[in-house]
C-alpha cells in the first residue's frame, strides 16, 4: 500500500473507486472502541438510569448521527476533506476558526484515545501502560500516513474482530447480572435524560469535520442517499452497542 498522496487535495475521478458499504464497515468498526463504552458510563455515573441512559443515548446517537452522515453525503460529490470544503460556507480566512477548534478537538480525541487503547495494549502484552501508549499511537501513525486503503482495510477487520469481541463481552456482563435487574429502574431525570442525549450527539458531531475524508474516495456516481445510510448505520449501530455495554457495565 503506498503512501496517501491526497491528503487535503481533490481525489480524480479516475482514481475513485468502492462502494458505499465501505462506510458502514468502517464506521462500525471506529465506533466499537473502549473510548465509545466510557461515554455510555458517563450517562449512568452522572446520574442516569440504565433505562432512560439507553433511550437517550440511542436519540443522541441518531440526532448527532444523521448531521455526521450528511456531511459524509458530500463526499463523493466533491471529492474534497470536509474541513477543505467547509470554506464554502465561512471563506478562507473565516475557516480558520472552526480549523483551530477542530485542531483542539483532533488531539483531544487522540489523546484520551490512545491513553485508554494503550493501557488496554499495555495490559495484554503486560508490557505495562506507557509502552501500550507508545506502540498504539505508532500504530496510529503508520495507519494514517499509509492513508485510505490501510484504513478501509483496518476498518473491515475491526468491525469483525470488535462485534466477536463486544458479543463476548456482552454475555459475560449477562452472566454476572440479571438485564432484567439492571433495567428496572424507570425513575426519570430530565436533565441527565438530556445529559445522555448530549454525550451522544457530541460522539456522532465530533466526527463530522473528518467524516467526508472517507467518502470523499467513492466515485462520483455514488448515491448520496447510500452514502447517508451506510454511513448514519454504522456509526450509530457501532456506538450505541458500545455504549449500551458501558451504561449497564456501570
Amino acid at each position: 500500500m503506498a503512501i496517501e498522496r491526497r491528503s487535503i487535495d481533490v481525489v480524480p475521478d479516475d482514481e475513485r473507486h468502492g462502494t458505499a458499504f465501505s462506510q458502514f464497515t468502517l464506521w462500525l468498526g471506529a465506533n466499537l472502541q473502549i473510548t465509545a463504552v466510557v461515554t455510555g458510563a458517563l450517562a449512568v455515573v452522572f446520574g442516569a438510569t440504565a433505562l432512560w441512559a439507553l433511550v437517550g443515548l440511542l436519540l443522541g446517537n441518531l440526532l448527532g448521527g444523521a448531521v455526521m452522515a450528511l456531511h459524509s453525503a458530500q463526499g463523493p460529490k466533491l471529492g474534497l476533506p470536509q474541513m477543505i470544503s467547509s470554506r464554502a460556507q465561512f471563506g478562507v480566512r473565516g475557516a480558520v476558526v472552526p480549523l483551530l477548534l477542530v485542531i483542539l478537538m483532533y488531539i483531544g480525541f487522540f489523546a484520551s484515545g490512545t491513553v485508554l487503547a494503550g493501557q488496554a495494549v499495555g495490559e495484554l502484552t503486560h508490557l505495562g501502560d506507557t509502552a501500550g501508549i507508545v506502540i498504539f499511537a505508532l500504530v496510529t501513525g503508520v495507519t494514517a500516513a499509509v492513508g485510505y486503503r490501510l484504513i478501509h482495510a483496518l476498518g473491515r477487520v475491526a468491525s469483525l474482530v470488535c462485534a466477536v469481541a463486544f458479543l463476548y463481552l456482552g454475555a459475560r456482563l449477562l452472566q454476572r447480572s440479571d438485564l432484567g435487574t439492571l433495567l428496572h429502574d424507570h425513575s426519570f431525570g430530565l436533565p441527565v435524560f438530556l445529559l445522555a442525549i448530549s454525550l451522544a450527539a457530541s460522539w456522532q458531531l465530533a466526527f463530522g469535520p473528518y467524516v467526508a475524508d472517507y467518502s470523499r474516495y467513492l466515485p462520483r456516481s455514488t448515491s448520496g442517499r447510500a452514502t447517508f445510510w451506510w454511513t448514519l448505520g454504522g456509526s450509530v449501530l457501532g456506538a450505541q452497542w458500545s455504549m449500551t455495554f458501558g451504561a449497564l457495565a456501570a
